[in-house]
This record gives structure tokens, C-alpha cells and sequence, in this order.
């Protein structure tokens, strides 16, 4: 990450997730002391109309939730955007009175007055963050990354920081979750999100209990964990089907983790997704929904991460 767009939507994405008001986060800011976070202002941050000052960002960050583990990554994030915008030009306070700029991407809000005609600009001013970061709120978790460009799919930035729940199990444990698909498919693909900072993760895969592929083993990552791991499902195990049960069976000393599943179809030689699945304990009605249990879980929480720079590092077969 290394502009100030991309740190607004990835703090679009830390607010989506919160799933509270501006006013909630003020008064838990305020609970916890050090740095306030006044509504007007944290309304600006997400609107990206005033870069923050870093106490600002990691109080907001703290009242979202956000684990304090993954807080130096968000602070060396925040130095490198100030870094850029030094080197710019941009890193400048407006003249008194001036009006806050939104970048030219959307009006500016201006936060004035009290009771219910601020609280409908805080709203708004909110609103326009998601707008300015390009972001899909209600997607922030599910947008897809680095997939090739015969896709219609969401895409986002090389290195973007991605936040994300996941569970793991150690070898012999295993997970299972039931897909949709087109019976018309000729051709299947399973795709899941994993943190490669776990190395040499391997596992075998059946679908509707036949051996069908495997995870193969993969080198570790310190710098940039997210990987999108790629399997072509045998046409004979999935062809004129209408779902597909999934087992992941873990045979690797060092487990095996799971965040995210896509599942892509070719269907008359076009490219699409037919079902995904998010994993995690955030994610219960997700997982509910596909069926999905596991077996020997021995991990379960929030990783944040950035995939890999370049585009043909995302995705790994």
C-alpha cells in the first residue's frame, strides 16, 4: 500500500467490518483514552477528504477492533502513504477556511450543526467514503485477487492489505463444505485463500468422496502471506452436477489453513463463479450455508495480510 486511496479503502473495510456507528466508535475512542476520535473527524478519514494523523488511525483501528497484533503493520502502512505524499506535495494542511477537498471523486461533506441534521451528515459523509475508496462495503472481505484477466471477477491492487477470518487444522484433521455449480460446466476450478507464512501445507481433496486432486506444498512468505491456491477438479467428478461435496484432509506436519474458497465454472467457454465460501468464526451463517465443518481444528482467527506485488504471484497451481 502506498497511496492515500488505497489506506482509505482499507479503513472503509476495517469500518465495514466493525458494523457500527461513527458515534459507537467516539465514545469507545473515548473509553479507551489517549487519542479522541471526534465523528466529524473520522468522517473526513473515511471519506479521504484529510489524511489522518497516525494516533487518529490507530485510535479508529482499536475501536473497530482491530487485534493488536496486527497493529504494527498498520502503522508501517500509514508511514509508507505519509512517505509518498511528502515526496508529492501532498502532505499539506489546507488554508484555514478552506473547504475540504474530496480528492474530485465525490462532493464534499461539511459536518455542521448538532442533533438530527449532523448525525444525517455523519451518515452521508460515511456514505461518500465508500464511494471514494471504490469499495464495496459489503464485499470488502469477498473481493477477489490476482485472478486472470478471461474472469469477470473483483480485482484489487498488488500488495493491498487484506483482512480476513480463517481456521486451520494440524495433520489428520480435516474440512468439509457442499458448492453449487451449473450442471452445464465442462470444466471446474477451487480456489482457496491461505497464509503461505504457514509453509509446506499439503492436503488431499475428494469430491463427492472420490480422490480428486491435492494442495500441493508450498514455500513460506514473511513479507507477503495472502496466496490464492489453485486446483483443477477432474470433469469426471463434477460433470453434469449440480453440487459438489468437498473434503480437505490435512497430511502435512506443519496443518493446513483456510480462509476462503472460490469456485470457478466454464460454462459454453466462458469463465465464471458459481459459489464461494468464507471461513472463520465471523462467518458461521457462511459456513452454515455450504454445509461446512471441519474436524481437529486447533486455530481460528483474523489474519491481516497483503498478496504478493506482482500480478502473476497471486495465484499459485
Amino acid at each position: 500500500m502506498g497511496s492515500h486511496a488505497e489506506l482509505v479503502r482499507v479503513l472503509a473495510e476495517q469500518f465495514a467490518r466493525a458494523d457500527v456507528s461513527l458515534r459507537e466508535l467516539e465514545s469507545r475512542a473515548d473509553r479507551a483514552g489517549g487519542a479522541r476520535l471526534p465523528r466529524a473527524t473520522c468522517a473526513d478519514m473515511l471519506a479521504g477528504r484529510r489524511f489522518p494523523k497516525k494516533a487518529v488511525m490507530l485510535a479508529f483501528l482499536r475501536a473497530c477492533r482491530v487485534p493488536e497484533q496486527q497493529i504494527p503493520a498498520w502503522e508501517r502502512a500509514w508511514e509508507r502513504v505519509r512517505i509518498t505524499r511528502m515526496a508529492i506535495g501532498e502532505d499539506r494542511e489546507p488554508p484555514a477556511g478552506a473547504p475540504l477537498a474530496d480528492q474530485g471523486t465525490a462532493e464534499a461533506v461539511t459536518v455542521r450543526g448538532s442533533g438530527g441534521s449532523r448525525q444525517r451528515a455523519v451518515l452521508l459523509a460515511a456514505l461518500v467514503a465508500v464511494v471514494v475508496s471504490g469499495a464495496v462495503i459489503a464485499l470488502s472481505v469477498r473481493s477477489r485477487h490476482g485472478v486472470p484477466e478471461d474472469l469477470p471477477v473483483r480485482t484489487m491492487d498488488p500488495g493491498h492489505l487484506v483482512t480476513d477470518d480463517g481456521r486451520a487444522f494440524p495433520r489428520g484433521g480435516w474440512s468439509r463444505f457442499t458448492v453449487t455449480v451449473d450442471p452445464a460446466h465442462t470444466a471446474v476450478r477451487l480456489i482457496r485463500r491461505l497464509d503461505v507464512g504457514v509453509a509446506l501445507q499439503h492436503a488431499t481433496i475428494t469430491v463427492n468422496g472420490r480422490p480428486a486432486a491435492e494442495w500441493r506444498p508450498l514455500l513460506g512468505e514473511s513479507t507477503y502471506k495472502w496466496r490464492d491456491q489453485v486446483v483443477e477438479l477432474p470433469p469426471e467428478l463434477t460433470t453434469g452436477r449440480s453440487s459438489l461435496t468437498i473434503v480437505n484432509t490435512s497430511v502435512s506436519s506443519s496443518g493446513f489453513n483456510e480462509f476462503y474458497y472460490t469456485v470457478e465454472q466454464q460454462v459454453d467457454g466462458v469463465w465464471s463463479i458459481s459459489d464461494e465460501v468464507d471461513i472463520g468464526r465471523e462467518h458461521t451463517a457462511g459456513e452454515a450455508d455450504h454445509d461446512y465443518r471441519n474436524v481437529g481444528e486447533d486455530w481460528a482467527d483474523t489474519q491481516t495480510f497483503a498478496y504478493p506485488p506482482r500480478k502473476e504471484d497471486w495465484r499459485v497451481r
